[in-house]
């Protein structure tokens, strides 16, 4: 289909029409008299042209200097992304990732002004960022408004705006394909809005736009990086809830209870259970608030504190985590359950998520970088040993790769002294290249994999300097 055929058609969808009924005779050179009812009706470029006018000079080009670890050694990384400004006072929305261990952010708006930006607060969670520009007295900036993302449906237009692969602002434009998409291990507190308006890198923490010029949400991910692919952005719905905490306390205070949830109807595992409310237990964490409440697997959670919940499927899952995850912290909350014939009330008390990924630094001697290890970032390694550092990235060439040590090594002892903590490993570090000099090899005790593995590491060499 040409390109003016693809606009007819889209407008006559906007416009109620089916598009059956923009025939051939459309993209004739002598189009037939445009009937009384369609010519008193807005043209879809007018409307698509006064949405994007609301919008797109309150879009930012956000670019970012971080500080990354992950190749053994500390080094500064260039990126970019982008985001809207949501109030007067200069607070833009972006995603996570765009700022995540950033150093130094700067903004470029949509008129050629230029500001220094600070991060007020950020959410791995949901992937979502409130940044703040250093405006001077009397600066004044377009604002755009926030949307009711629950009162879009499949089929409605919206456009993706931002400045992908480091580009001038752009719009593309498509429609809501899903609203309710599920994305495994990434929609723990929300649902994804599906869409085929393009998201390419750069794009990240952009608006997504409705046709009556409201962010309906954050673009986020693409699929693949291919514009012909599927773009995901994070609904209004969940950034409201969170952009309060993350301009006031530079953080979401998520509770954790430690329950692993199953719906009624788990299509992907074919196991299905026969009733219509509630939300099965698979699991609760040990050392759980979940399991100090008597919360067992199996059990069918009906209600929180008087208020009815239900998870038929997967879709309905990242609510219900939601309300467990906004539990007041250390306050009882009363939990209903269904254990086979009986019908049970539990106290529960959350406690504080805490961080979701664990501090970093790069031991620059050492030829290795380490990172704490995090329950929910490392659970694989969280599983071996609760706490402790682990190797992160491996510099090469280097001592530590020259000594055979390997990401995701667990660092038990140095020297022959335990390692707990990010601390430890930094004392010992600094006192041994403090007396290089006289000592410069020291046999490392790692957990590899589950088993006890020795190496020496062997730091005399500097190669930073050859």
């Amino acid at each position: 289909m040409s390109s003016s055929a693809r606009i007819a058609v889209l407008a006559a969808a906007t416009l109620g029409l089916s598009a059956a009924s923009v025939s051939a005779s459309t993209f004739a050179q002598q189009p037939p008299a445009v009937p009384p009812a369609m010519a008193a009706m807005p043209d879809f470029r007018q409307i698509v042209q006064s949405a994007k006018e609301k919008v797109f000079p309150s879009v930012v080009y956000i670019r970012v200097i971080s500080e990354v670890t992950s190749q053994g050694r500390k080094e500064s990384q260039a990126s970019s992304g982008s985001g809207a400004i949501i109030s007067a006072e200069g607070h833009v929305l972006t995603n996570w990732h765009v700022v995540d261990k950033a150093t130094n952010v700067r903004c470029l708006l949509s008129d050629g002004r230029h500001y220094d930006a600070k991060v007020l607060g950020s959410d791995k969670d949901v992937d979502l960022a409130v940044i703040k520009l250093d405006l001077k007295e009397g600066d004044k900036v377009p604002v755009a408004e926030i949307g009711d993302s629950t009162q879009l449906k499949e089929g409605d237009f919206v456009m993706a705006m931002g400045a992908p692969w480091g580009l001038n602002r752009s719009v593309s434009i498509g429609i809501v394909s899903c609203m309710s998409r599920y994305l495994e291990n990434i929609s723990e507190y929300s649902l994804w809005i599906q869409t085929d308006a393009a998201i390419n890198p750069g794009n990240s923490g952009g608006p997504l736009v409705n046709t009556a010029g409201q962010i309906v949400g954050i673009n986020t991910r693409g699929s693949a990086g291919s514009s012909e692919g599927l773009g995901f952005s994070v609904p209004t719905e969940t950034a409201k809830v969170i952009i309060p905490q993350l301009r006031d306390q530079g953080r979401v205070d998520w509770s954790w209870t430690g329950l692993q949830l199953q719906p009624l109807r788990d299509f992907n595992r074919d196991i299905f259970f026969e009733y219509n409310d509630g939300v099965m237990v698979a699991e609760t964490d040990p050392d759980s608030p979940a399991r100090k409440a008597g919360i067992l697997a199996k059990d069918r959670i009906l209600e929180v504190n008087g208020k009815a919940i239900t998870a038929l499927t997967q879709e309905d899952l990242p609510d219900v985590r939601r309300l467990l995850g906004l539990l007041p912290k250390g306050s009882e909350a009363t939990v209903k359950v269904a254990r086979g014939d009986k019908t049970l009330e539990l106290k529960l008390t959350p406690r504080e998520k805490g961080k979701v990924e664990g501090d970093e630094l790069a031991l620059k001697r050492f030829d290795f970088s380490i990172k704490a290890i995090n329950q929910f970032d490392n659970p694989g390694l969280y599983f071996h040993r609760k706490e402790g550092v682990f190797v992160f990235g491996v510099k090469y060439p280097g001592n530590a790769s020259s000594a055979g040590l390997q990401q995701q090594d667990i660092i038990l002892s140095i020297d022959g002294k335990e390692i707990n903590t990010i601390a430890d490993i930094k004392t010992i570090h600094d006192t041994l290249i403090t007396g290089v000099a006289t000592k410069y090899r020291v046999l490392v005790k790692v957990l590899r994999n589950g088993q006890l593995h020795q190496v020496v590491l062997d730091f005399q060499r500097d190669f930073e300097k050859q």
